[in-house]
């Protein structure tokens, strides 16, 4: 998954962290909301590759200030040159993609100001990333962002509830089975 990642968006991660094996279920209560702003499905992403979900289940986040936490505590594995992208291993083991906006990649990271690094341990609401949300509205695609679960067990899926969130609101996106 995370090749064709890079091969999609050829700019690159800086670092990758080994894919976990373990395979416990994420807690409802682990995943909290991304940011203040509204939940959506992950099929109302303005781009095939996600709303189709080739890259794995997840949800969207439409950010109304552009603070950007993290949904679960775990450890920054990939942080994207761009800035516009970052893979957290959640300690349950998922492998998380934020993607920061829609065509993105072709800002060259204005627009992000980036608050972790690779290895850093996180917990669920901790500050990753700042974005420009007019700034990214008026030169990219969207600012829709696709979170994806890119391990998920073929059990697995994401369901969420769609509406207005608060940043760190729990039980509005879960693992089911």
């Amino acid at each position: 998954v995370l090749l064709t990642l890079l091969y999609m968006y050829p700019p690159c991660a800086t670092y990758f962290l080994p894919r976990s094996t373990t395979s416990k279920k994420e807690d409802k209560k682990g995943i909290v909301s991304l940011t203040n702003g509204e939940l959506l499905d992950i099929t109302k992403v303005p781009d095939e590759v996600f709303s189709t979900k080739m890259m794995g289940d997840g949800f969207a986040i439409k950010s109304n200030d552009g603070v950007i936490v993290s949904p679960v505590d775990g450890k920054i594995g990939v942080v994207f040159e761009t800035k516009h992208a970052i893979i957290i291993e959640s300690t349950e083991g998922k492998e998380i993609l934020i993607h920061l906006g829609i065509d993105t990649v072709n800002l060259k990271g204005e627009g992000f100001e980036v608050f972790v690094n690779v290895g850093d341990e996180v917990k669920a609401g901790d500050r990753l990333v700042k974005m420009d949300v007019e700034f990214i509205e008026a030169n990219a695609k969207s600012s829709i962002s696709p979170v994806i679960f890119t391990n998920l067990e073929s059990n697995e899926s994401i369901k969420v509830i769609e509406g207005p969130v608060s940043v760190g609101e729990a039980n509005r996106v879960e693992i089911v089975q």
